[in-house]
């Protein structure tokens, strides 16, 4: 395979990992939207998966845009996922 091909391969892991993840954290706000409206949540419960999923959103974007994209692409490959939705917990003191 050509450097070119296997940049691009390297490119398409990287893009498939960020949309499944990706995926997941929507996932958990269309769930919290759906719990408000059925009563389930309030608005400041729905609100704090909201900020929580725009933190894990952003970290996962840095992950997958900041560096080098072999290095990326080995990381996904090689390591235990990451629990994106964890990372954007807010932190407290």
């Amino acid at each position: 395979m050509s450097d070119k091909s296997e940049r691009r391969a390297e490119r398409e892991v990287v893009a498939a990992y960020h949309e499944a993840r990706l995926a997941e954290l929507v996932q958990r706000v269309g769930d919290a939207v759906y719990g408000f409206r059925a009563g389930e949540l309030d608005a400041f419960q729905t609100d704090q998966v909201i900020f929580q999923y725009s933190r894990a959103a952003k970290e996962l974007w840095k992950f997958c845009n900041l560096s080098d994209v072999e290095f990326t692409a080995s990381l996904i490959g090689d390591q235990a996922p990451t629990d994106w939705w964890e990372r954007g917990a807010p932190r407290r003191p």
